[in-house]
């Protein structure tokens, strides 16, 4: 049944293939100025705060601006909402804003707008979903109309960083007027675009903000209007580019890739981006039992059963494609402290099958795999698994629903992604789910201690060297599974000027029709 839904599957993108060379000279989009993009992720709430998926970091980008901005091709931190930084102490860093900068609803913005939104979402007890980006923060005081001084807990320097990716500033008489959940269908930002009309589930509206501040080095908006759609099928993505009736996906299957780069009418641009797959195990018992059996993950010799089980090039290279790549260390290889000199589980079923005897399971198991994307990555995993005797369900959930289960302490085997918020800084990574919080599933003493000490120090020799050792205990303990690199395959019209980056956010502010 499988290869027959495949095989009517490819006949009717042939099909599309065929009527879009005759049916589409030009696409809709730049003869009404209006970019039609689809992504198949339905977001949470726009208020970039309470949202930790990679669309709400898209649309933030283009609804908001941070006090900084980093440089897509150079990496150089430059003001944003800030005309000027510095750093007066290893704790206290002073910035002075732009003056005359707007937000939609012609706000001027200041000071008190800043001070505001940093201390809201530094505050824990407003329960941001993106606590780990700002909680370094211990106070952001108002030094003038157009000058705050933030204050650290303790050094941090990756501060400038989430500065500049994680952290947009928000008008503070109307956010604190409507709050999160108003913000979050109705959001009001200084960015490139302004957010006109949101229908939840189905598709976000932006428009050009005419008014947009002149010198921001994001440039200027040229699109008129972008309308953003949510579409969960790819298929039905790919359907509707081969129309007209969508500019721009991604996230495309290699093999589609490859036939919708056949296409006249459209360009595929694949880029690796610094997202990560990897299977996190609960080995700290969060869950108890499963199946009617006590948890197997919290048997080291389980989870190194399970890193030699999977069979991390093969899907790499069949399944993602493009320039992905296989991982061992948990985080991408070009984030600041990203060691790669860690123990390597090579695919070896029959080593996976020794270890799971001696840890006790000479038969295998019958386990969950919960995962929240990428089916066809999970089904390739679970193959892998029934090959050594593991019995693995697939239990596929939005992403918001797995993510409370998991807090909730009701998984014990998870296939995640994380994009690190395209912060090129392990502590983005590594430091959110070893440290404690609500997502670490290992609550290793050791780890914790390492991660906190790299995360305040300013001497960056020796950050790297902590954080080398909390890679290389993690890999050792086989907290986690580390597999493959993510790849964007970015299909568009050739009607549209498009450039994709290592950071997988897309900038619509910076496109424009040909």
């Amino acid at each position: 049944m499988k290869k027959k839904s495949i095989n009517l599957l490819s006949i009717s993108l042939f099909i599309l293939m065929c009527l879009s060379c005759f049916l589409q000279p030009a696409f809709a989009g730049k003869k009404d100025d209006t970019l039609n993009i689809a992504f198949s992720k339905e977001l949470e709430t726009l208020d970039r705060y309470f949202n930790t998926a990679r669309e709400g970091i898209v649309i933030a980008r283009h609804a908001y601006d941070n006090l900084l901005y980093r440089d897509p091709v150079t990496y150089e931190y430059k003001g944003l909402l800030a005309k000027s930084f510095k750093w007066n102490t290893d704790t206290e860093m002073e910035i002075v804003l732009r003056e005359g900068v707007k937000f939609h609803n012609g706000q001027e913005l200041t000071a008190d707008d800043v001070a505001y939104t940093l201390n809201f979402a530094a505050n824990p007890d407003n329960k941001v979903k993106t606590q780990r980006y700002s909680d370094w923060i211990d106070k952001v005081e108002k030094t003038g109309t157009y000058s705050v001084k933030i204050m650290l807990k303790k050094p941090f320097p990756a501060a400038l960083e989430f500065l500049s990716g994680a952290n947009p500033i928000y008008p503070k008489e109307y956010y604190s007027s409507v709050g999160p959940d108003g913000f979050g269908v109705k959001p009001i930002g200084t960015g490139p675009y302004k957010v006109v009309e949101v229908i939840p589930g189905q598709k976000v509206v932006l428009e050009k903000n005419e008014n947009y501040f002149k010198d921001s080095p994001k440039g200027q908006p040229n699109i008129g209007k972008i309308v953003w759609r949510t579409l969960p099928e790819v298929n039905t993505q790919m359907a509707e580019l081969m129309t007209g009736s969508l500019d721009w996906i991604w996230l495309v299957p290699p093999d589609q890739a490859v036939k919708l780069a056949e296409i006249p009418t459209l360009t595929v641009t694949p880029a690796e981006t610094m997202r990560i797959g990897y299977i996190v195990f609960d080995a700290a018992n969060r869950s108890g039992t499963e199946h009617g059996m006590d948890n197997p993950y919290v048997n080291l010799k389980v989870r190194q059963a399970i890193n030699h089980a999977i069979n991390r090039d093969s899907i790499a290279k069949n399944l993602v494609g493009g320039q992905s790549r296989s991982v061992y260390s948990a985080c991408f290889p070009s984030q600041f402290g990203c060691e790669q000199d860690v123990k390597q589980y090579e695919y070896n079923p029959e080593k996976a099958k020794k270890l799971l005897a001696e840890a006790g399971y000479p038969n295998g198991f019958e386990t969950t795999l919960y995962g929240y994307r990428n089916r066809d990555f999970a089904e390739a995993m679970i193959g892998d698994l029934a090959a050594v005797g593991i019995k693995a369900n697939l239990m596929i959930m939005k992403y918001s629903a797995l993510r409370e289960k998991a807090r909730a302490g009701k998984t014990q085997m998870q296939f995640l992604t994380w994009g690190s918020y395209s912060i090129n800084d392990v502590s983005a990574i590594v430091s959110h789910f070893f440290e404690f919080e609500a997502d670490d599933f290992s609550r290793d003493p050791m780890v914790r201690d390492l991660l906190v000490e790299a995360d305040t120090s300013i001497d960056t020799a020796k950050r790297k060297k902590l954080y080398s050792q909390a890679l290389k205990l993690i890999a050792d303990q086989a907290y986690w599974c580390p597999m493959f690199t993510y790849v964007s395959n970015n299909c568009y019209s050739k009607d549209l000027d498009f450039t994709p980056y290592p950071d997988a956010v897309p900038r619509f502010f910076q496109s424009k029709w040909k």
